[in-house]
Parts: structure tokens; sequence; C-alpha cells
């Protein structure tokens, strides 16, 4: 395998060290094939928002398992779930599942193309929305600048079709729609790509009406904001409608499943029910729509209430942790996300997070590691707490971290 890996951040490079084979997880606590164990709060990076082996969805699985792995033709399940999806979403009125959130995001961008008979995409620096090759694209200088290939392989073509501006910043949105007039803007409403960057105050309303004024299409990259902010995600809890959701992870239940959706005159554009062509053959796999239903069917209100306190918790004793060791850290979070920022000063956009000092993150999360904390091995990478994790396993993690700040090796 490349690097030893079947995806990039799990190679541990970011901090420094060679990566750890994990041979099971329960509830909130992993253990690797050596037998060390470790409080966990990488979630599969964000699906497990039950925490590991929830019996609900395990029971589940097997009971979808004992029927069949997969059909290649319509389930009741699929509609059930789509169901669900439409009853949490406030703007989603229709909903097309996927297998990955970059197979779903390619399908939205091809849909708002069709939609307005436009090319370009408005994207912000930082953020990630799959592997899409248009949007592998990196910020220039300037206001906004025309997207260049941030990987070998990607057509020049394609990325001079993205259009890159900095996260929460209105004079450099405003100027790319009203240059480029976008066939859409995507963006994940609480950016966790570069770290948890959260909106500033108005600028996703902003976002609404700058699609609107430029008949741009505006797509939410839900796929880690989605029933993890709350029922409805992000949009539901910031009051901000898009035309197109993106969702992925916890709507999976730990099982590999995405659906985009959104208004239904414009889903309708879908085949078979329209032109634009879109199809997967394990999209609505059994399994994962026996394991997503399981897991949504538990995401009550106080389920979120609880998720929000663990959240709170673990950011302000992660702050006062840092302080007391007099080390420069900002801690940013949202309900069941957070980042360790190795900076003494708020971060509000990707070159601000860019500017952290990584090595002291990583180091830092070398010495978490030791102490059976199990963080995000990258400094751009969100924490996510868990409905597993209990108010001890808090208090040990921040004991551990604690003791980490004040390591020497994470000085």
């Amino acid at each position: 395998m490349p690097g030893g890996v079947n995806s990039p951040v799990r190679a541990m490079r970011a901090i420094g060290r060679d990566p750890i084979f994990l041979a099971c997880g329960a509830g909130p606590r992993v253990t690797d094939v050596d037998g060390n164990e470790y409080i966990d709060f990488v979630s599969s990076w964000g699906p497990l928002i039950l925490g590991h082996a929830h019996p609900d969805v395990i029971a589940a699985v097997q009971e979808a398992a004992r029927r069949g792995t997969t059909f290649g033709a319509p389930t009741e399940g699929e509609v059930e779930l789509a169901a669900e999806v439409v009853a949490r979403m406030p703007s989603v009125e229709m909903v097309r599942m996927t297998s990955s959130g970059t197979e779903a995001t390619m399908s939205a961008l091809r849909l708002a193309r069709a939609v307005t008979g436009r090319e370009p995409v408005l994207k912000f620096a930082g953020a990630y929305h799959g592997h899409v090759d248009g949007l592998l694209a990196q910020a220039g200088s300037g206001l906004a600048t025309q997207g260049i290939p941030a990987s070998p392989g990607v057509p020049a073509a394609a990325a001079a079709a993205t259009v890159i501006v900095p996260w929460n910043d209105p004079a450099a949105l405003l100027a790319a729609c009203e240059r480029h007039q976008p066939a859409a803007i995507i963006a994940e409403p609480v950016p966790a790509n570069m770290g948890v960057v959260p909106p500033a105050p108005g600028f996703l309303e902003l976002l609404r009406e700058a699609a609107d004024a430029s008949g741009a299409l505006l797509i939410f990259d839900e796929v880690i904001t989605g029933f993890r902010l709350g029922r409805g995600g992000a949009q539901e809890r910031f009051a901000v409608m898009p035309d197109l959701t993106v969702m992925g992870k916890v709507l999976g239940g730990g099982l590999p499943a995405a659906a985009y959706g959104g208004r239904r005159d414009l889903l309708s554009r879908i085949a078979p029910a329209g032109d634009v062509y879109q199809a997967g053959t394990l999209s609505g796999n059994p399994l994962a729509v026996a394991a997503g239903l399981a897991t949504l069917r538990l995401l009550d209100e106080d389920a979120y209430a609880r998720l929000e306190a663990t959240t709170e918790r673990l950011a302000d004793g992660l702050r006062d942790a840092g302080a007391a060791a007099g080390r420069a850290v900002t801690v940013q979070s949202v309900p069941g996300l957070l980042t360790v920022f190795f900076t003494d000063a708020p971060v509000a956009d990707y070159r601000a997070a860019a500017e952290c000092d990584v090595d002291a993150y990583g180091a830092w999360c070398r010495a978490l590691l030791a102490r059976g904390v199990y963080p995000p091995p990258s400094q751009f990478e969100a924490w996510f707490p868990s409905l597993a994790h209990s108010e001890e396993d808090i208090d040990l993690v921040l004991a551990a971290a604690s003791e980490a700040f004040a390591d020497e090796g994470s000085a």
C-alpha cells in the first residue's frame, strides 16, 4: 500500500511518527495490535457519533446482512433513510445516495453546472471537499485567483475552473462572484479541514446573498457537520439554507455512505428523472443504510444537548490546561467538533491556520498518544467528541493533556 496506508492522514507523518494499527474499538476507546488502549477522538473522522461498535448499530447491520449484503435494486431501507434525511435537513426535499463524500460532491457540482449553464466553481482556501480534480486546487495571492493544480495528475483546465477566496473574507467573496459568475459556491458551513474555523457573524448569510445575486447555486458540504452539529446540521443551527447539501460520515453510521440533496426542482434533473447522469452500483447499500438509520434514530435533542456539553467541557478544559502550562494555544469549537491550534491568536482562515506551530502540535500529539489519548494526527483536522465519551473520560483526557503540555518534548 502506498505509504503503508489507504488514506494519507493515517500515516501520521504530520506528527513525526509511524502509523498506529488498530485492532478493535468499543465505546470511546480503541485498542491497537500491540494491546495499547486509547481514548479515541478521531472517531473514524466523524461517523462514530455514538462511539465504536454501538450495540444498536451492530444489531442493525447483522440483521441486514442476514437478508443480503447488496442487491443492485431498490430496497425499503433506502426509502426510509431518504425520508429521515428529508425530515431532518431543512433545505432537502429530495436526496440521492452515493458511497462516498467525494462522489456526492462531484455529482452536486455536475448538477449545479447543468442547472446554471456555467462552469466556474467558487471554493474557499483550505477547504477540502473530497479528491475531486477541480477542487484539488490551491489559493494564489490576491482577493480571488484562478486555481492551479495542487496535485500531479490534476488537469490544469479542471483546476482553472475553480476560483479560490479566503474564508471569512466578504470583500473577496463579492469580488470573485462579480468577476467570475460561478455555477456554484461550495463551502463547509463550519470548515473542519483547516481545523475548526467557524464562520464570522453574518458570513453564511452573505454566502446566500452572493449566490442569489450572481445566479449561482449555494452548496453546503455537510459531510462533517451534517447530523453532528444538530438534528438538521449546520444549516439548521445557523438558519441559512443552501440550494444543495452534501452529506456523509454520520449518515452511514460507520459504513461507507454519502448523499446529496436539495430542492425538488433541482434533484429532479438527476437521471432517471432528468437528464443529468449519475449512478453507483453500491449506492444505498443495505448494510450502510441499516447502520445510518440505527444511528440517526438515536440522535434526538437530548443526545445533541449531551454532545454539546461534552464538547464545551473538553474545549474549556484544554484551554485551561494550555494556559496553566504557559502554552500558546487557541481552542475553537462547535458542538461535536474542536481543534487545538498552536497559536496565541484566533484562527479565522486557512492562512492563520497555516501559521500555527505544527511541530509543537505534533510533539504534543505524540505525548498524548504515550498517555493513552488518540488525537487527530494533524493540526488541520478536527477532534470528534462522541456520545460515548463520559465525564470520567474527559477528566482522564484533560489530565493527560496537562501533562503533555508540560512535557519538555512538546515544548
